[in-house]
């Protein structure tokens, strides 16, 4: 498809799908985790991912190779992302799906902050630092939220690190030479980089497997072929054809289908706090992503 220069109906509809598959994408975390432990199974998503990566870059003949000077900003995204996840999938061992997606996607704003230091031709305007203020008043008011006993600080604390992680490798693949690599390649990067990072970690912490099921095996190949190759990739094809501003401004829905699906699926008791701090989450993102329109 060439690239265009506006949303479509296809444009929409691909990437309210993306965000509701990337929201029950929690839930399958939180589900696997009763199988396999959060450390290790975020390090064999990404050994699974490496081998589809390849395969799919194989078939449509994409090289593997890239320029010398993008590879300490590829190693360091994939130290960023074997962080991110680690800390994520833990994350849902202490706290509940609804909490942890209120924080884990507020990145956004944090990438918002950076940018607007590093990146001058990427300021906060007036209407971006109200969306700033909200989501960032969002995140508090979920981290202040003492109500659920099923949720711990810890778990909170940690769906926020893994979301500064996030906007950390955002911010490394828009200001460094990573920049120019395809998204294939940098996604390569992170995966290769990252599976050994884990898998070492867990093999340090020494905790593998909990009580593995059919339905465990079935999350973790939904991780690494739903999530870690193919989904990941089908963002990188959105971000080809669409605008960036647009495709992003699409982001707040992940969180309120996540809410959703935690209360849904898991039965989690989602106090009213928390839907306040949805809302200004989701309100915020929204916020800092839109851009005005053009005459």
């Amino acid at each position: 498809m060439d690239r265009k220069s506006h949303m479509d109906t296809f444009g929409a509809v691909a990437l309210i799908a993306f965000a509701l598959h990337l929201a029950f994408n929690q839930v399958v975390i939180k589900v696997t985790n009763d199988g396999f432990a959060p450390v290790f199974s975020a390090g064999v998503r990404s050994a699974g991912a490496i081998v589809v990566l390849m395969i799919w870059m194989k078939l449509r003949g994409i090289p593997m190779s890239v320029p010398r000077a993008a590879v300490p900003a590829g190693i360091l995204s994939g130290l960023l992302f074997a962080l991110e996840f680690m800390v994520l999938f833990s994350a849902l061992d202490f706290t509940t799906v609804s909490r942890a997606s209120v924080i884990f996607y507020s990145m956004p704003v944090w990438l918002a902050v950076a940018s607007h230091f590093l990146m001058p031709s990427d300021r906060l305007t007036g209407l971006r630092i109200v969306g700033l203020i909200m989501a960032m008043s969002g995140v508090a008011l979920a981290l202040l939220d003492r109500s659920d006993t099923s949720a711990s600080l810890v778990g909170d604390l940690m769906a926020l690190t893994s979301a500064l992680c996030w906007a950390g490798i955002a911010l490394c693949v828009k200001i460094t030479p990573l920049s120019r690599v395809p998204p294939a390649n940098q996604l390569l990067f992170q995966v290769v980089i990252s599976a050994p990072v884990m898998l070492f970690a867990a093999w340090l912490i020494g905790d593998f497997l909990r009580d593995p099921q059919p339905i465990h095996y079935a999350g973790l190949l939904f991780q690494i072929v739903a999530i870690a190759s193919l989904g990941f990739l089908a963002w990188f094809w959105l971000m080809a054809i669409y605008p960036a501003s647009s495709v992003a401004s699409f982001s707040f829905l992940s969180p309120v289908f996540a809410v959703f699906l935690g209360w849904l699926l898991l039965g989690e008791n989602v106090a009213a706090q928390v839907w306040v701090a949805l809302v200004l989450v989701a309100g915020g993102i929204w916020l800092i992503n839109r851009r005005p329109r053009r005459a």
